[in-house]
């Protein structure tokens, strides 16, 4: 007899057990920085430049970090929605703490513009995080995600949290690389601080690698961006035993649509009149193949027929 899956469900307002969850949760995370984290997707990330070492303490330094930001954000005492409005300071804040930690950790003495834009979807991410391990599921908006928000999954809230921990480890990397600006720069401080990847030792390596990283970048905002948006779909990056990899979540979009610039608008379009079109387009397709084929068959039967008493009528002769 098969036994009995039981889901383990986020609590729902503040509370010792919220308190013990948010505890276990962030224990069961740093556990999994100690393990593997390669990047083990078809994607590339900043943090690849990285060697295993580096990478390893840059995100538990994120992760430590943002313990700090959680007990000073219950300490000023701020409501959900005050963290929604202060969100992209907050953002900048949190960034340039861990930054600054990171440098000085590797006895660097180097200043970070950390001024570069998050993407809106995980900025929605990072709000919603927040809200699930400082006031519980209840303060989540409904129809956000698939499930209601009283039976958030545990799960759920883990996915958030690694997802979190990578993207900001990839932005202040990324930070890093265009505040040093060229390949040049980028390879002496990588030699210099012994934080490099030994993939990435050489100039070359170096320009291939961001030129392939743009050219992601740039494909993913114009097209996969765009067809994630139009099916409420939003990649995460998560921490398997095998490392990092990319998964999908169901993301309700229907406040961003008014932010999409023009093109973005046009491609959305161009899908949905494709979902409308095609399937009609083939079944029109299928019936134009029908009525060929059967008047292809009744012309070849007949031909043959005639053919036949061709041959009997010769014959009789």
């Amino acid at each position: 007899m098969s036994k009995k899956i039981e889901i383990q469900y986020w609590p729902n307002r503040p509370s010792i057990n919220l308190n013990n969850a948010v505890v276990n949760l962030f224990i069961e995370t740093e556990k999994k920085l100690m393990l593997r984290t390669n990047n083990r997707s078809h994607q590339y990330l900043y943090l690849d430049i990285l060697n295993t070492i580096t990478r390893n303490q840059l995100l538990k330094s994120i992760l430590h970090q943002f313990k700090e930001l959680i007990l000073d954000i219950i300490e000023i005492n701020l409501n959900n929605t005050m963290i929604i409005k202060l969100h992209k300071k907050i953002r900048v804040i949190f960034i340039d703490r861990v930054s600054n930690e990171f440098l000085i950790k590797l006895k660097c003495h180097y200043a970070i513009d950390n001024n570069n834009k998050f993407n809106d979807n995980n900025n929605n991410l990072t709000d919603y995080l927040l809200i699930y391990l400082i006031f519980g599921s209840s303060y989540i908006e409904n129809n956000v995600f698939l499930f209601e928000t009283l039976y958030t999954p545990y799960n759920h809230v883990k996915i958030l949290l690694e997802n979190f921990i990578i993207q900001i480890g990839n932005i202040i990397i990324k930070n890093l690389i265009y505040n040093l600006n060229n390949s040049p720069n980028i390879n002496k401080f990588l030699k210099q601080q012994s934080v490099c990847n030994k993939l990435y030792t050489s100039n070359r390596s170096i320009i291939l690698f961001l030129n392939n990283l743009k050219w992601q970048d740039l494909v993913q905002s114009y097209i996969y961006d765009i067809k994630s948006f139009y099916n409420e779909r939003q990649k995460v990056w998560i921490i398997s035993s095998e490392g990092m990899i990319t998964k999908y979540i169901y993301l309700s979009k229907e406040k961003k649509i008014q932010s999409l610039n023009q093109i973005k608008i046009i491609f959305i379009f161009w899908l949905e009149m494709k979902d409308l079109l095609i399937p009609k387009a083939e079944k029109f397709i299928v019936q134009i193949a029908k009525y060929f084929l059967y008047c292809s068959i009744n012309l070849f039967s007949n031909l043959i027929l005639i053919l036949i008493r061709i041959i009997v009528f010769y014959l009789s002769q």
